[in-house]
């Protein structure tokens, strides 16, 4: 294998702009999700922004299901948020 092909395969590993852009907007979102989360003692708010920030490690290089999970969190925030568990009486 001469260094162009090398150049090449090394090349090919590496994820998309769009891959790079979403895994960094989905964080950041997750790191604001769970200051709020913190800020209004929310358990389930912090939790789903742990997996909001750290769930495109687990996702390989499909692009759409990078996109399709972190709009469900980011869903799954929302409603957290505008509708909180009532507390047990």
């Amino acid at each position: 294998m001469d260094e162009q092909e090398l150049l090449a395969l090394l090349w090919s590993l590496l994820p998309s702009r769009a891959y790079l852009i979403a895994a960094f907007v989905f964080g950041l979102l997750g790191m604001v999700a769970f200051y709020y989360g913190r800020k209004k003692a929310s358990k389930r708010v912090i939790w789903l922004s742990v997996g909001l920030m750290f769930y495109p490690y687990f996702i390989g290089s499909d692009i759409r299901l990078l996109y399709g999970v972190g709009i469900a969190f980011c869903i799954a925030i929302a409603v957290s948020i505008y509708y909180p568990q009532e507390p047990k009486t």
